[in-house]
């Protein structure tokens, strides 16, 4: 990060791993998208001034989806 300088992190937001999900067998969960979250605002407080964008990219099963969701956007929220 330190050599590519970026301007903002980009975030292709998808929870089609979340463990309720029919596509991926990731079998991850709520707290797992909030850590990845977490880690990647503190990329962007060191390299970039804190600027993230997160576009939602996917994911099937609605009641994972809505939670993965709300879960990645209360962490956004907290940066």
């Amino acid at each position: 990060m330190e050599e590519f300088e970026p301007e903002l992190i980009l975030i292709s937001a998808g929870f089609d791993g979340h463990s309720h999900d029919p596509l991926a067998a990731l079998h991850l969960v709520e707290d797992d998208f909030i850590w990845a979250t977490r880690k990647l605002g503190d990329l962007a407080r060191r390299h970039c001034r804190g600027r993230i964008v997160s576009t939602l990219e996917g994911g099937y099963n609605l009641t994972a989806l809505a939670s993965s969701c709300a879960a990645h956007v209360r962490e956004l929220m907290a940066l």
